[in-house]
């Protein structure tokens, strides 16, 4: 998968369609883990911080792991 787009580069939407394409639910949790992974969270919501231009991808995915 390429790199997500840079905050200063995309729009909030670019940056919602790759977190979509990134993390897509195959509504299957018991196969995927992406819910355990977000903690119960959908990938959006985990990721608005980046998708509203806040904070950088790799800086939220860093505090998803250490959680």
């Amino acid at each position: 998968m390429n790199n997500p787009p840079e905050i200063c580069d995309s729009t909030a939407e670019e940056r919602r369609e790759y977190v979509k394409k990134r993390f897509p639910c195959i509504a299957d949790c018991d196969m995927c883990g992406l819910c355990r992974i977000f903690h119960g969270k959908d990938p959006e919501a985990a990721y608005e911080e980046y998708i509203q231009g806040r904070r950088s991808f790799i800086d939220v995915s860093r505090d998803i792991k250490a959680k």
